[in-house]
């Protein structure tokens, strides 16, 4: 449905368009990605006069908090106001709904959401392998996700995110089944790795881990498990496993600022994200 000020609802009609959307911005998602957050949450889009969609965006909710994505408009069509105008019918549906917004900005993005009224909270960098690496080290104590493992992952899961994302995790155990990889050790379930396959590159993420030694343990075997091209996002407080990816061909790409609105912080306990699940999921 398009309203007369182009505005449209985003359903599964509208998956060509957006993926044009990913592919103009070089963005990773394919139909998949799309299907799933139009299926988590809701969008919005500007259709022109022959159907062409311009622009979109999508809040993913997420407990009392919700997920701002996919703010996207095709390059022919910027500086026309398209995302702003996107953004507050996004902000004003979840003020409506009493869900604070959160999202994570790409350096372009960053200024227009600080004028709408977001806030830095920390940030975390982008990395891609193009080529084959060496073998990466023996992963000792990790292992193959098992159904047994979903309480203790969704536990450990919404402590770190700080809310329930049982759906989301769900899915991505069944798009990438090689990176969907658990740590166990002598207090339990250490973390978990999860991963999902992209238009450009696999994205390996989220990466939940109660130390470091966890995480580059769990990074190790999702690295032996899955091929290049790879993406993966980490956050910034981890230099040491910033330069062992580096050692291991991985690239710098673009950071990222996890920013928040009408609320002083992020939600969760940030020590026990290694990687987010992707600037668009969270």
């Amino acid at each position: 449905m398009v309203n007369t000020d182009g505005v449209c609802v985003l359903d599964e009609r509208h998956l060509a368009g957006c993926l044009e959307l990913s592919k103009s911005a070089h963005w990773n998602q394919n139909e998949a990605d799309w299907r799933l957050m139009l299926g988590i949450g809701r969008g919005w889009g500007i259709a022109l006069g022959d159907g062409t969609l311009a622009a979109s965006t999508l809040v993913l909710p997420y407990g009392r908090f919700a997920w701002v994505s996919m703010v996207l408009v095709l390059p022919s069509q910027r500086r026309q106001g398209y995302a702003t105008r996107l953004l507050r019918i996004a902000l004003d549906d979840l003020r409506d709904r009493g869900l604070t917004p959160i999202l994570d900005a790409t350096p372009a993005g960053r200024a227009v959401y600080v004028q709408e009224g977001f806030h830095d909270t920390w940030g975390f960098r982008r990395f891609e392998l193009r080529r084959a690496m060496p073998a990466p080290e023996h992963a000792a104590g990790v292992r193959p996700l098992r159904d047994a493992d979903w309480p203790r992952l969704l536990e450990l899961d919404a402590r770190a995110f700080g809310a329930s994302r049982e759906r989301l995790l769900r899915a991505l155990a069944a798009r990438l089944p090689a990176a969907a990889l658990v740590a166990e050790g002598g207090a339990g379930l250490e973390g978990f790795l999860l991963g999902r396959d992209g238009r450009e590159a696999c994205q390996l993420g989220p990466l939940v881990a109660r130390s470091t030694g966890a995480a580059r343990t769990m990074l190790a075997a999702g690295l032996a498990a899955v091929r290049a091209p790879l993406f993966l996002d980490l956050v910034d407080r981890e230099p040491g496993l910033s330069a062992w990816l580096e050692s291991l061909g991985f690239a710098f790409q673009r950071p990222f600022t996890r920013m928040v609105h009408g609320a002083p912080r992020a939600p969760g306990e940030a020590g026990l994200v290694y990687c987010p699940a992707g600037p668009e999921l969270g």
